[in-house]
């Protein structure tokens, strides 16, 4: 069977491709790909080694060669016509009175199609736009409103980590995320912590929130009296990465203990006292940026 490999494009975007020609290919090497009605150059990332499943008429196409100097140079010159393009159709749907941001434009390597991806509150009618678009460019138009993650995505960044946004370096599809992550984190519910460069929250919420879910699940919730054999005293918390409860005595004096050091649980006494911290629009409640965030989720 020939062999598989993943193949970067512009704006991050990674699609599976066949080499069903089996040429010689170098990975971190760029290729010509066949895709539909056409062809596009696109960067060589990873030769991929275990077996993959795809859905019915979803097969990869093909590498059909490895890109020359030649294309190399075609590939430069159309990244620099894009930015131009880019303000010119900005220029165009301003004069249609249209409500939508623009974030690329990007033009297919044989030149068949362009691509303008934007942003929009709501649905927009964009029929008379591409016509003018077509006849201005004289190749076929797409127009595809993308979400601000992808936003994200095409324009790439890097998180507060210091590190480049998953979106960009990883992530293939996004996965719903909500304010709950972080609550089960016990980290500070401040929209500005807790958010992207996409104004979204961050996709990094979903990596530890299943350990966090089990290792407490072991333990007594916090505020609840317990004892144990080093003492009597209150869960303030669960440090979950050393599988610890952090137990406040009746003289305040904290003290660490396993679960297995738990001799008996009591009752709940009060609730784990977590003011979080704020950092917010005018106007605008904590709980209401807290609710834009989850909301925001969707789209």
């Amino acid at each position: 069977m020939a062999e598989l490999y993943l193949v970067e494009f512009k704006g991050s975007r990674k699609e599976f491709f066949f080499n069903r020609y089996y040429h010689a290919l170098t990975l971190n090497s760029y290729v010509i790909v066949e895709v539909e009605r056409g062809e596009e150059l696109g960067y060589l990332k990873k030769k991929i080694e275990t077996e993959v499943s795809f859905g019915e008429g979803n097969h990869p196409r093909s590498i059909l060669r490895p890109a020359g100097s030649e294309d190399a140079a075609r590939w430069e010159y159309l990244r620099d016509q894009e930015e131009g393009y880019k303000y010119e159709v900005i220029d165009i749907i301003s004069r249609h009175g249209l409500p939508m941001k623009v974030v690329d434009v990007e033009c297919q390597f044989d030149g068949n199609k362009m691509t303008v991806f934007f942003t929009a509150d709501h649905r927009v009618d964009f029929r008379e736009l591409v016509k003018d678009l077509a006849a201005r460019y004289r190749t076929r138009i797409e127009l595809r409103q993308i979400g601000v993650r992808d936003e994200a995505r095409r324009l790439g960044g890097y998180g507060i980590c210091g590190r480049e946004q998953c979106c960009n370096s990883f992530i293939r599809n996004f996965e719903p995320i909500s304010t709950q992550h972080a609550r089960e984190q016990d980290l500070p519910l401040n929209p500005s912590k807790i958010s992207g460069n996409c104004g979204r929250l961050l996709c990094c919420l979903r990596y530890e929130a299943d350990m966090y879910r089990k290792v407490k699940s072991r333990f007594p919730e916090p505020g609840t009296m317990v004892r144990t054999r080093l003492g009597e005293g209150v869960i303030e918390r669960i440090d979950v990465f050393n599988e610890e409860a952090i137990i406040r005595d009746a003289e305040r004096v904290t003290f660490r203990v396993g679960l297995k050091d738990i001799l008996e649980r009591e009752r709940k006494v009060e609730e784990a006292a977590a003011g979080p911290a704020r950092d917010l629009e005018a106007g605008e409640t904590e709980a209401e940026a807290l609710k834009k965030l989850d909301e925001g989720e969707g789209r």
